[in-house]
């Protein structure tokens, strides 16, 4: 069994966006050799998310319109802000769209459904953050 480990780094422009990382994670499924197995993408910062979806403009726009709805940017709204932070918006976020996605590997590729992309969450941003590779298999 081989065993490949990249990391992804960013540091966005705004403190929310969503980014199409599916490009960066098949190079380096490419780097790894692997043929067969499965790929564990996560992203290494608590206000920050790796998900699976559509690569769909108008998706994603619902996506952030729902979040910041729901769990809107307002300071003084959440305890954990008591302690001088300004980011359990972002936490948040992070714990409903996914700390992880998991794609089998087949015959050196990744196993994808109809449209499925891979991508990086940014929930507070403009500061520099990671998103773990792993990719286990033959």
């Amino acid at each position: 069994m081989k065993v490949y480990r990249k990391e992804l780094w960013f540091n966005t422009q705004r403190r929310e966006e969503l980014i199409n990382i599916t490009p960066d994670v098949e190079q380096a499924l490419q780097e790894s050799g692997i043929k067969e197995g499965f790929c564990l993408v996560n992203a290494m910062h608590i206000t920050a998310s790796v998900f699976i979806n559509d690569d769909e403009s108008g998706l994603h726009s619902d996506f952030m319109k729902w979040l910041e709805h729901n769990m809107p940017h307002e300071p003084k709204r959440y305890r954990h802000n008591l302690t001088g932070e300004t980011n359990a918006d972002a936490h948040l976020k992070r714990q409903f769209m996914g700390r992880e996605v998991v794609v089998a590997v087949t015959k050196g590729n990744l196993d994808f459904g109809p449209w499925e992309q891979i991508f990086y969450g940014e929930f507070d941003g403009r500061r520099k953050k990671r998103v773990l590779i792993k990719i286990i298999g033959e």
